[in-house]
């Protein structure tokens, strides 16, 4: 994970804000009428800045109509500098998948039960925006995979995925055969009920629930992660984030199966296809506050021990 501060000031700190983003994009959660004031707060704050801004379908309809203008995912890309996503990971892993085409930066106002990228509360938005448009802030840069479906031969689907590719049974409660090879070593063959792939992101994603290990975001790697294996001693395997990781669903299921892409997207996924992963030429860019420290994230989010004391060093 690079991390690249920005040039703020603190001498400049009393003076009129000058914004390092000048044309922001808003995203918010869908279906979530609970967000609404936090919308609101957050673009009347942004109008104060005198900052142009572009707002999706579902922002603006948290807003007086007359006063917005409704973008596309692709019209935010191409227009905006920064987007600022109102929900939790999911929303942010939804609209990345267009964003990061243009690697356009995101900072995450979380509203969801447990998030790892969206990085500032509702209270803190003012606080904290202060900070970041002053240009005091973090840039992480994430791993993001490239899944290619290969079918007889012939690429048929390709998608990137920030968290994870999960390939699994399409019915409950049924074993898939699959061999993975690395690299093209082979690795096993494996029945399971399915196989996950992840970034250093998606570790602490499904990844984690099957059993793999967290992986700190600015490790170059990622995890192969069987699920429910047949046989016990199938464990996760660490390898290097520039392997091309090769899985395919033998031809002796009777089932088809899905390729779901970050939990979000699936694919169809035949007996004799392929499915090739391997890094993606694009990064998820973070905005982060300057004080992030990614194992206050963790101890919070998987409710560890509280931090020491260390009012006295």
């Amino acid at each position: 994970m690079r991390q690249i501060h920005g040039s703020f000031n603190k001498n400049q700190r009393h003076k009129p804000l000058v914004s390092q983003f000048s044309k922001i994009g808003i995203i918010s959660k869908p279906d979530d009428p609970a967000i609404a004031q936090t919308v609101q707060s957050l673009y009347q704050y942004l109008q104060g800045q005198s900052l142009e801004i572009f707002t999706d379908k579902v922002t603006a309809s948290f807003l007086t109509p007359e006063s917005v203008s409704i973008s596309s995912l692709n019209q935010l890309a191409e227009n905006c500098e920064l987007v600022i996503v109102v929900g939790g990971d999911g929303t942010i892993l939804h609209a990345a998948h267009t964003l990061i085409q243009k690697e356009i930066p995101l900072l995450g106002i979380n509203l969801g039960r447990l998030g790892f990228l969206a990085e500032i509360s509702p209270q803190e938005i003012e606080k904290q925006l202060d900070l970041i448009l002053s240009g005091e802030f973090k840039e992480a840069q994430r791993i993001v995979l490239q899944a290619s479906l290969l079918r007889n031969g012939e690429v048929i689907a390709s998608c990137c995925a920030i968290n994870d590719v999960v390939v699994h049974a399409k019915q409950m409660v049924r074993m898939i055969e699959l061999e993975s090879r690395v690299n093209n070593h082979y690795v096993n063959t494996l029945r399971a009920d399915g196989y996950i792939v992840a970034t250093p992101t998606g570790s602490t994603a499904y990844a984690l629930s099957g059993g793999g290990p967290i992986l700190h975001p600015n490790v170059d790697a990622i995890v192969l992660v069987p699920i429910c294996p047949h046989t016990l001693s199938n464990r996760p395997i660490v390898v290097n984030a520039d392997s091309r990781v090769e899985i395919l669903l033998s031809e002796e299921n009777r089932h088809t199966a899905l390729a779901s892409i970050d939990g979000q997207i699936d694919m169809d996924f035949m007996p004799g296809d392929t499915i090739f992963i391997e890094r993606c030429k694009h990064a998820l860019r973070l905005i982060q506050p300057e004080n992030y420290d990614y194992y206050d994230v963790l101890r919070a989010k998987l409710r560890w021990s509280t931090s020491p004391d260390t009012s006295n060093k």
